[in-house]
């Protein structure tokens, strides 16, 4: 399940965020979302964890949560709207 992570102080790095999650269960990829010209984080990030019901514990204890001085806004990630390419649709 794609968890996502809202509400991290900016200076959390991968590392530390799939720590925080490993003591839930087992963490596929976690990772912080950085400005592409900055390289500063942008305070959310993504965890994987392959197995749901220690996805759906770790969402249950961390949102809300205090982390660094702010509280996390946990919950399973969306899909993206729109992702790009294709271009279909255009009938004529």
């Amino acid at each position: 399940m794609r968890i996502y992570v809202g509400g991290l102080p900016f200076r959390t790095t991968s590392d530390e965020l799939r720590d925080l999650f490993a003591q839930c269960g087992a963490v596929a990829d976690a990772q912080v979302m950085e400005d592409r010209f900055t390289g500063q984080s942008r305070g959310f990030g993504f965890v994987e964890m392959p197995d749901v019901e220690e996805a759906n514990a770790a969402i249950a204890q961390f949102s809300g949560a205090n982390y660094g001085g702010r509280t996390l806004t946990v919950n399973e990630a969306r899909a993206r709207e729109g992702g790009g390419g294709g271009g279909g649709g255009r009938g004529g």
